[in-house]
């Protein structure tokens, strides 16, 4: 972890710096309790809704094969991070768990990257509607899902491994879409839907696997365009605004959660994703409130980034790691409010509740 106070940021017009402060925080030990015969798998997806109530989404409960096992369980822990209960137990949907979010109607959303689909809960944890279908069993072609290039066309109401939802004020539904397809899908309050918008690509308004996606209270609409190493903003519409970069330096010799230290001169050479880059967004997360600001994580240096929503890094927190306040692949991230975080690991498996402390 950096050991000074500030870091220095080069802003993404590359005209202007500023100074980055480390944000000081706190991990809360265990903040959700499991009961004995419940286990957590890759943690996928964090969410909150209006009560404090935490939902978690984990390839967890599963004993199948090593290859295409399902692995999704979505579970609630009250405000104290007592345990609740598991809903949707047994789901036809669920196969490969990616994203929990809660709307501000507190029903809840899963997008399963396994299965293609995305799943609305009401509140009291029954389906109210369903969006995608996944293969047919009975079909002797059923499998994986190839990934051509160039990328075969994306088709209105279907998904092709989908990563995550976002809500605006009139009720639409912002879905990314996600490995495969590479753009964003938008359907009204009562399922319709309306349009998509990018396909793969590297220009304004395309994308390479947006894995994250919010919305800001004036209808903006945030995709972690993860393989190209940034955050695309757009309206309601998907007319282009602006492209964020996060470009805070870091110690050169930091350790991966997971793996060898990416080279990032060949990877982009090559024009691979840039998944494992620096300031690659893995999530986004906005929070709520008149002064609104956002929260994005990266895999390695495994930080996760304070920005105002017009892009100005505020402050930068964590370093990779299996200890508290360390972090093995933030997949995704829920702020219920400025200083208060809850962040999801795929490579720890669990949960932390972070509280932070800015100067």
């Amino acid at each position: 972890m950096m050991k000074h106070a500030f870091a220095l940021l080069l802003l993404a017009s590359g005209s202007a710096t500023a100074q980055v402060p480390v944000i000081a925080f706190d991990s809360t030990p265990e903040p959700l309790q499991l009961p004995g015969d419940i286990y957590f798998g890759e943690v996928t997806g964090v969410a909150v809704n209006s009560k404090g109530h935490v939902f978690v989404l984990s390839r967890g409960n599963t004993t199948g094969p090593a290859y295409a096992a399902a692995a999704t369980q979505l579970l609630e822990f009250d405000q104290t991070g007592k345990f609740m209960r598991e809903i949707g137990k047994n789901l036809y949907a669920w196969s490969f768990g990616h994203t929990v979010r809660v709307d501000p109607k507190d029903n809840i959303w899963v997008t399963d990257k396994g299965s293609d689909m995305v799943v609305k809960f009401n509140a009291a944890g029954r389906v109210e509607m369903v969006f995608g279908r996944k293969q047919e069993a009975s079909d002797r072609e059923t499998g994986p899902l190839e990934r051509h290039n160039p990328p075969l066309p994306a088709e209105p109401g279907r998904f092709r491994q989908v990563t995550d939802v976002a809500f605006d004020a009139a009720g639409n539904t912002y879905i990314s879409d996600g490995y495969i397809n590479s753009r964003v899908a938008k359907v009204d309050k009562d399922g319709r839907w309306l349009k998509s918008w990018g396909e793969r690509g590297r220009k304004p308004g395309e994308f390479n696997t947006p894995h994250s996606i919010a919305a800001d209270a004036k209808g903006n609409i945030f995709v972690a365009d993860r393989g190209n190493r940034r955050i695309q903003v757009f309206d309601g519409e998907g007319t282009f605004i602006r492209e964020i970069r996060i470009d805070v330096p870091y110690d050169k010799s930091a350790q991966p959660a997971i793996g060898a230290v990416p080279d990032l001169v060949k990877l982009e050479a090559a024009g691979a994703p840039l998944t494992m880059a620096p300031g690659a967004p893995w999530t986004v997360c906005i929070t709520p409130g008149p002064n609104q600001v956002l929260y994005a994580s990266d895999a390695y240096p495994g930080r996760v980034y304070k920005l105002s929503l017009d892009g100005k890094v505020l402050g930068v927190l964590g370093e990779s790691g299996k200890q508290l306040k360390q972090f093995g692949w933030i997949h995704e991230i829920a702020c219920p409010s400025e200083n208060v975080l809850y962040v999801a690991e795929l490579l720890n498996w669990r949960v932390q509740k972070l509280v932070l402390h800015p100067r």
